[in-house]
């Protein structure tokens, strides 16, 4: 149940896939049937889609450290170039 938690956008593209496959290889299915298992599709998606913007809006919310700077970083910020740019 974690993997689901953890990864639901993947397992609606194993169901989006797998009702595609069902209507191409099975078309004696009543179209109904098919066009009910493509709603019930979209609805997951939906779903999905508000579980991923909560863990982004989750993951931006949580305050990190700044990078520590380290003497190649403070390095960096003293290059020169060996020629001047006009405008």
């Amino acid at each position: 149940m974690e993997i689901i938690k953890a990864r639901p956008a993947r397992l609606d593209a194993v169901v989006a896939a797998s009702v595609a496959l069902v209507a191409h290889y099975a078309p004696s299915l009543p179209v109904v049937l098919v066009l009910a298992l493509a709603a019930a599709v979209l609805g997951v998606g939906e779903a999905v889609q508000r579980v991923e913007d909560a863990k982004t809006a989750e993951a931006l919310a949580t305050p990190t450290d700044p990078a520590p700077v380290d003497q190649a970083d403070a390095e960096d910020d003293q290059l020169t170039f060996p020629f001047e740019i006009s405008e």
